[in-house]
């Protein structure tokens, strides 16, 4: 493991006591309710498995059947189909049957965007990839209100 990524013990606690009073007020009014957190926590329990991101990323640009992802994967088609389960409960894979055949693929961009975020955090480390870039410029505009279309 890469050692400038490591954080001294020492400073990963506070120096000076007691919270900042208001940073804590804005921290817990910008909270989410706890089922959100809940579905957090499983979608990233559900990409946390390898064999489930090697599905995911096998359906990052086409559709497959079960087979196909079997072989692709090198799993048997019963311990992919049960994978498939799993995320298509999550909403992170959906179907389209024709005939006899499934095809899988991802639900939504979302998905596709996350394993993108996350395969260059992994890959990356700390050096910025200019595919990034324009992702965090918008999700920083959003979060300061500055989203276009809003009042």
């Amino acid at each position: 493991m890469s050692q400038r990524h490591s954080t001294p013990p020492e400073t990963e606690i506070c120096l000076v006591p007691g919270a900042d009073e208001a940073r804590v007020a804005r921290g817990r009014a910008e909270m989410l309710d706890g089922e959100t957190y809940q579905r957090i926590g499983e979608t990233f329990r559900a990409l946390g498995d390898p064999t489930r991101a090697k599905i995911i990323y096998s359906l990052l640009r086409q559709e497959l059947c079960t087979c196909d992802l079997a072989a692709i994967t090198g799993y048997s088609e019963s311990a992919v189909s049960q994978h498939l389960r799993v995320l298509r409960q999550l909403r992170l894979v959906k179907s389209r049957r024709e005939g006899r055949l499934v095809h899988y693929s991802l639900d939504d961009a979302h998905i596709s965007l996350l394993l993108v975020v996350c395969l260059s955090h992994v890959r990356d480390g700390d050096d910025r990839h200019p595919a990034i870039e324009p992702l965090l410029a918008h999700f920083a505009a959003d979060s300061r209100g500055e989203k276009a279309g809003r009042a």
